[in-house]
């Protein structure tokens, strides 16, 4: 009997090479079958925590308020270096003049958000908005600054925007581990076979992109909006790596650092649970 789980995950060029097989049948997923919900990493953030999603991405730092109800998964997730959130602004800024100046963040509960407050540079107002309007309100001057993620990385320059911080490079000269951006989780109340399932299909659907990417290509470029094909390539080369079919040893220990690192800033205790479907008893 076939049973249907609702997967979450966003329209970014990583996502949709991960999940592009798996969305279109290019993979069998029985005995399971997949009903997609794509939307921006902080609405999946905030359906995770609303309990409305089975499978879904969500950022890393938003984690430590799900470990009740999910599971992490070791493939599909988003982690790597040279690939963190970049601050950016109009006018030449260093750190030490942004702390005063208002912020566009793509969210509350993103990694980038909580780079930002860990670093501890910018103390000033902040502005939530979808992260694909960051860059454009702030060359308009309605904000000073804007907190970038994804394909932002590569673009802001043609927009006239100058890098600020560079908060990949701050976490890992801080930490000496990779950035671990995004993750996958599973609904514990599935059980561990399921999750079992989950995490391979996802391999599956990744290993079939890596082999076949003119197949998937339609479905990347259908989602990626107004991006140049150049971008989209840059994009799903930094953030689609070794720690997208597992995060390893290495991955893990980056996880719970920051991890840690959210629980002791937002005074939120981690759960004495396993953080990974394949560490139950």
């Amino acid at each position: 009997m076939t049973r249907t789980l609702s997967l979450g995950y966003s329209p970014c060029p990583n996502d949709t090479f991960i999940f592009g097989a798996l969305a279109e049948g290019r993979i069998d997923p029985s005995p399971l079958a997949f009903k997609i919900f794509m939307a921006d990493v902080e609405v999946l953030n905030r359906k995770a925590g609303a309990g409305e999603l089975d499978v879904t991405k969500v950022s890393v730092s938003a984690v430590v308020r799900l470990l009740e109800d999910y599971w992490m998964l070791r493939a599909g997730g988003a982690m790597g270096r040279g690939c963190g959130p970049l601050v950016v602004s109009r006018a030449a800024l260093s750190p030490g003049e942004l702390r005063r100046r208002s912020l566009a963040i793509p969210g509350k509960l993103t990694t980038a958000h909580l780079l930002l407050r860990l670093e501890g540079s910018h103390q000033g107002p902040v502005f939530e908005m979808p992260f694909d309007q960051i860059m454009p309100r702030t060359v308009a001057g309605e904000v000073d600054a804007g907190l970038i993620i994804h394909e932002g990385r590569f673009t802001y320059p043609s927009m006239g925007l100058r890098s600020v911080l560079d908060l990949g490079s701050w976490w890992e000269s801080r930490w000496g581990v990779p950035l671990p951006l995004g993750a996958i989780l599973i609904r514990r109340e599935l059980g561990p076979e399921i999750a079992r399932t989950v995490e391979e299909r996802i391999r599956w659907s990744l290993n079939h992109a890596r082999n076949h990417p003119e197949e998937v290509w339609p479905y990347i470029r259908d989602h990626a909006q107004e991006m140049e094909p150049s971008v989209i390539e840059r994009h799903i080369e930094m953030f689609v790596n070794e720690f997208s079919l597992d995060v390893g040893e290495e991955g893990e220990r980056a996880v719970r650092t920051l991890l840690r690192e959210a629980s002791l800033l937002e005074n939120i205790p981690l759960p004495n649970k396993p953080l990974f479907w394949d560490q139950e008893d």
